[in-house]
């Protein structure tokens, strides 16, 4: 907590501002329903919870929290809900040409929280959204893509994560969805990330990484992060962003002048663009071990409403970062 709270703070004060609804699709997690507790307490979001009402009961109890359902969270219980009929005929509205058929429509309306959850959002019953503290993240992501879309001129969804280490803080992307990016698509997670860095109100100072230094490999990956600097240069001239470049290039001024002497990046970069899932996965959970560092994300970008999914390894602490950072997008409508 202490850690996070200096670069949350005024995230945490704006949507102390305007809470808005929210719903949690694992509402019988005992991690979820600690999260919970704090946001009720510190008047952070309005909680929707999606779970069986005796299990949430049971939980609550076990975990000695003061939460009382109806009072201080709404609950969305899929074994007994009104709205159930109105939700599986919506979804198999919204998915029958993908091949969800009424009979699988009524089935997955009843199994699946984060499917629910992401009907609830699109229908305007709540604001945004926090999945995936249980399950595969990869799961969580094909509910919410197929229900709620990626935001128009966007090309897909993708993921941040920020890392706070005792040297900095510093952002890495794509860290879970994006296996292989164009060039188009580094350069636009570079700009959507850039505006999530600003939210925290750091000035990005942007890396496109890569095994090549300013053009000293021809390999079709390198050529691959320079046309997205290039991309971005040319899209914006006063967009700080470098590269293709070394890690260490990116974190060494001085070794950064050694190999490119009017490089555009001052200083060290705190935003990393990496080439591919598997270069941006590995190097931020290798980054966070070593540097024993405290992660806030998955933060996901381009989706056409202000939602989030987590992976199973989230805290409670990192719930209730998370419930903030989706409250904001959700009052500003930035669901980047």
């Amino acid at each position: 907590v202490y850690r996070s709270g200096t670069v949350m703070k005024p995230v945490f004060d704006q949507a102390m501002e305007a809470p808005k609804r929210i719903v949690y699709c694992e509402g019988e997690e005992q991690r979820v329903l600690r999260a919970v507790q704090v946001i009720v307490d510190d008047g952070i979001a309005k909680p929707i919870l999606i779970g069986r009402r005796y299990v949430v009961e049971r939980q609550i109890a076990k975990c000695g929290l003061r939460l009382k359902i109806d009072k201080d969270f709404e609950l969305c219980d899929p074994e007994d809900d009104p709205r159930y009929r109105d939700y599986w005929q919506y979804y198999h509205q919204l998915q029958g040409r993908n091949g969800v058929s009424p009979s699988y429509a009524r089935e997955q309306v009843r199994t699946k929280t984060t499917i629910i959850g992401a009907l609830m959002v699109h229908r305007g019953e709540a604001d945004t959204m926090i999945c995936g503290a249980t399950g595969r993240f990869q799961k969580h992501i094909q509910y919410v893509r197929n229900i709620l879309g990626v935001k128009k001129g966007v090309f897909d969804l993708s993921t941040i994560n920020m890392l706070i280490l005792d040297k900095g803080i510093y952002f890495f992307a794509d860290t879970h969805i994006t296996a292989d990016p164009t060039s188009e698509e580094l350069a636009e997670i570079a700009e959507l990330t850039a505006k999530v860095v600003r939210r925290f109100g750091i000035e990005p100072k942007i890396a496109i990484l890569s095994h090549s230094n300013f053009g000293s490999s021809l390999h079709p990956a390198a050529e691959k992060a320079r046309r997205a600097v290039a991309i971005l240069h040319n899209s914006n001239p006063d967009f700080v962003v470098e590269g293709e470049m070394h890690a260490d290039t990116a974190l060494d001024e001085k070794l950064r002048g050694t190999f490119y002497a009017d490089s555009l990046l001052n200083g060290t970069a705190n935003t990393f663009i990496m080439p591919n899932l598997d270069a941006a996965n590995i190097a931020y959970n290798m980054v966070k071990m070593l540097g024993d560092g405290l992660s806030v994300g998955p933060i996901m970008i381009g989706c056409a409403y202000p939602v989030h999914v987590v992976t199973p390894s989230i805290t409670t602490r990192g719930l209730v970062n998370m419930t903030a950072l989706a409250v904001v997008d959700a009052q500003t409508g930035q669901n980047f």
